[in-house]
């Protein structure tokens, strides 16, 4: 079920243009705060903007970030934590400690702050996403490598002559790839929500351009008079995050040859 809801959510960002009723901005000003009805499934906005519509181009920037800030953060953190568990020894301690200050700060605490540092938009709350995720998968994939390292075949790859870049790309990388494929699944959410944060607080995607955060932000005003235009951003959050969630929970179980069937 989780699997079907996240394709369909991509599907519907991707083909957004062909999914919506409407185009996200044109409006109706004979039907502002409508509620549901044939013409608008799930009602309008203050400007008479189809909800569905905003709903559906809103995925396009929320699935975008977080997909986007994952790939920056696996592409800088997983090199990092490889050469860390590897090779060990003073860089090992230098990166590990680096890691363990990072980690002090919350993600969206780190997100936020350099969000406000690269400036409101959809590409710097990416990159200020990703830059914030990269300090917990250093760890794992460091920890991955730590371990990996001590494994047999590694040993005698070692004793046949191969040479660190042969050892890394083909016995360490391949054999933690399951693990760093269930962070993915689990990253993308946390960069979902990250981006509804920052789009609230005006630090991302710019209205009239839809996102959920920026919906969130501008159902405010009516959260009495239509509290609906709050509701559905935010099923539609919750929902594709804990799809997310689900998705990597049972990828965890298909790939980890560890776990009890």
């Amino acid at each position: 079920m989780s699997l079907l809801i996240v394709v369909g959510a991509i599907l519907a960002a991707v083909f957004a243009e062909w999914v919506a009723p409407y185009p996200p901005e044109e409006t109706d000003f004979e039907a502002l705060l409508a509620s549901p009805s044939r013409e608008h499934l799930l009602g309008t906005d203050d400007l008479g903007r189809d909800t569905l519509s905003r709903i559906i181009w809103g995925a396009r920037a929320s699935i975008q970030a977080g997909f986007f800030a994952t790939v920056l953060a696996m592409a800088v953190a997983v090199p990092i934590g490889l050469i860390a568990g590897y090779y060990r020894g003073w860089l090992d301690t230098v990166i590990a400690r680096v890691t363990d200050v990072l980690l002090a700060f919350p993600f969206l605490i780190l997100a936020v702050g350099l969000a406000a540092i690269l400036g409101p938009s959809l590409l710097n709350a990416t990159l200020a996403l990703g830059i914030a995720a990269i300090p917990p998968l250093i760890r794992i994939a460091r920890g991955e490598t730590l371990a990996l390292r001590e494994e047999d075949y590694v040993r005698a790859a070692v004793a046949n002559g191969a040479n660190d870049a042969v050892i890394i790309g083909r016995h360490i990388l391949p054999n933690m790839t399951s693990t760093l494929l269930v962070q993915a699944t689990l990253t993308i959410p946390a960069a979902i929500i990250g981006e509804a944060v920052l789009s609230f607080l005006g630090l991302g995607v710019q209205p009239p351009t839809p996102s959920w955060g920026v919906m969130l932000n501008a159902a405010q005003p009516y959260l009495n008079e239509a509290p609906s235009l709050a509701v559905y951003p935010g099923l539609a959050i919750v929902i594709v995050a804990l799809a997310f969630n689900l998705l990597g929970d049972g990828l965890r179980d298909v790939l980890d040859p560890k776990t009890e069937r």
